[in-house]
């Protein structure tokens, strides 16, 4: 019987990870983030960063296609090896496809998504024109909002999810922080301001 749960948990956990490949490992390679000041510091919102929140949704909803490795070695494991094995492959890559897709239909938006690169795109213009907060305006991306670094105006009330830097509290501790959160940010919109 404890064979059966270690193998159950042993499949959940594999399919967990493989599912999270794209989001936890792509945008961490070094030369993604050479453009980006270290973790936790603030991001200058331009070009590079927008790109990157599109990015950031790409990997989120590719999840669903690296879901299909578990999903295919768990049918195999169910059908023709060990069953708990296959069905804790099933069951979490499952699960994973399932609550995208409804997450979806939902309305629930990725923790990265086209609608927060078009408002960091909005801020990045708007500074950029003679509309600005102050003369010498330069919209940063903090951890709850992005403020300018010039007159410290809160420009976007949006708090940063995260970004695919290499985290500064370590690799372990950044990669259990990843899994509990899943990308989203730590810090809840402010609805009063």
């Amino acid at each position: 019987m404890w064979i059966d749960f270690f193998e159950f948990f042993s499949g959940a956990i594999m399919a967990y990870l493989i599912t999270r490949i794209p989001y936890l490992t792509f945008p961490r390679v070094k030369s993604w983030n050479e453009q980006f000041p270290p973790h936790p510091g603030p991001i200058y919102v331009d070009a590079h960063l927008v790109q990157r929140v599109l990015h950031m949704r790409m990997f989120y909803w590719l999840a669903i296609v690296f879901a299909i490795i578990p999903l295919t070695f768990g049918w195999i494991s169910l059908a023709h090896g060990s069953a708990p094995f296959g069905f804790g492959l099933w069951t979490v890559a499952g699960w994973l496809v399932l609550s995208r897709i409804t997450g979806f239909f939902a309305g629930e938006e990725a923790p990265c998504n086209k609608q927060m690169a078009m408002r960091l795109q909005q801020v990045r213009n708007i500074s950029d024109s003679e509309d600005a907060c102050c003369a010498f305006a330069q919209p940063m991306w903090e951890v709850t909002s992005v403020k300018c670094k010039s007159c410290g105006i809160v420009l976007l009330n949006e708090p940063r999810p995260d970004l695919g830097r290499p985290r500064s509290d370590g690799w372990i501790m950044g990669f259990v922080r990843l899994i509990l959160t899943d990308g989203k940010p730590i810090m809840a919109v402010d609805e009063e301001e």
